[in-house]
């Protein structure tokens, strides 16, 4: 089996498990004090991967945001900010979109065989647009992110990218936050939508942290051996690899 990076999926939800209120208007999910923390997990990341839907709705930067972490990267050699990475089958995708114009991180976009054309006129100027084949496929994907050089990723969503992540088993580690308060609308995005997770009823997964942070709840789970072993050095004070 080819090496692929460490992988972290990250995510805030209601109660009821939605990632948005349904309608037009961003939903605050967090609060600062999480939004710093995730700011720390995404500096200590190689790349960060949003789906196309996530760039066309939300319109991210996936930027670090503190200065005081990007100078840290970049005494160590490191770009201030991750790379950005997204997945798209029709390359919809605006070039003028802040996933392509915010900061100076390199952008990596992995689109169909039969965009690919399509995906080299629209973003081929602010972008490295890459073949994924006839379906991009999220194992292959960080198989060859692992080739770039990517040993840490962070994953951001959305919920279909969440559902590809997860039933595909190469998730290392899920950090989930839960906002105090409920949705209720139908026609909001869940975290993720139907599919065939490893982890069920007959399998659980590993609960390794719970954490209040105001008035949110983290919640990380170990889903790999990888993700228990670097756990366990954190608690020991071993310097992770």
């Amino acid at each position: 089996m080819a090496e692929r990076p460490y992988t972290l999926l990250s995510c805030a939800l209601s109660l009821d498990g939605y990632l948005d209120a349904g309608t037009d208007d961003r939903l605050i999910l967090s609060n600062a004090d999480d939004f710093a923390r995730v700011d720390a997990v995404r500096a200590d990341s190689d790349a960060v991967l949003v789906g196309a839907a996530t760039v066309r709705h939300d319109n991210p930067r996936l930027l670090v945001r503190s200065p005081a972490l990007r100078a840290r990267r970049v005494e160590s050699d490191l770009p201030a900010t991750p790379a950005k990475v997204t997945l798209t089958r029709r390359a919809d995708l605006d070039p003028c979109a802040a996933f392509f114009t915010a900061g100076e991180a390199n952008r990596l976009v992995y689109c169909t065989s039969g965009s690919l054309p399509r995906a080299r006129r629209r973003l081929g100027d602010v972008a490295t647009v890459i073949d994924g084949g006839r379906q991009v496929g999220v194992r292959w994907l960080v198989e060859d992110l692992h080739r770039r050089g990517v040993r840490r990723l962070m994953v951001e969503g959305g919920a279909s990218v969440h559902t590809q992540f997860l039933t595909a088993d190469i998730v290392d580690e899920l950090q989930l936050v839960v906002a105090p308060f409920f949705v209720g609308n139908p026609h909001a995005h869940r975290f993720v939508g139907a599919g065939r997770f490893p982890f069920h009823p007959g399998r659980r997964a590993t609960l390794a942290d719970v954490r209040p942070i105001g008035d949110v709840v983290l919640l990380r789970y170990a889903l790999s051996s990888r993700c228990a072993a670097e756990m366990r050095e954190l608690a020991t004070g071993s310097p992770r690899p």
